[in-house]
């Protein structure tokens, strides 16, 4: 299944930048992982933004889920999912 997840992070003025350094830098490993696995098919920085627009490949919402909680930055995050299908105009043969 796919989804849109659209991601804003917000992370607290009074965080220890250290701290956030170790997050971002585990943050990315996790994201590259899921992305070379093909279950992080997109993502996009929203210009201006610490946010971005993503599309996943999973199972199910479980699934997609599961993946969410396991970010770094999951608890800096507002999440915001979206289910898509395909679209019966598209000449793409995999955006299933």
């Amino acid at each position: 299944m796919l989804f849109k997840v659209d991601m804003q992070v917000n992370i607290p003025l009074d965080a220890d930048p250290a701290v956030i350094e170790d997050i971002k830098r585990e943050e990315k490993a996790y994201s590259q992982a899921l992305q070379q696995a093909g279950k992080w098919r997109h993502i996009w920085r929203v210009a201006g933004q610490y946010a971005n627009v993503s599309i996943f490949d999973v199972e199910n919402a479980q699934e997609l889920h599961d993946v969410l909680l396991g970010l770094p930055l999951y608890k800096f995050m507002e999440i915001k999912v979206e289910a898509l299908c395909r679209h019966p105009s598209s000449i793409r043969d995999d955006d299933r």
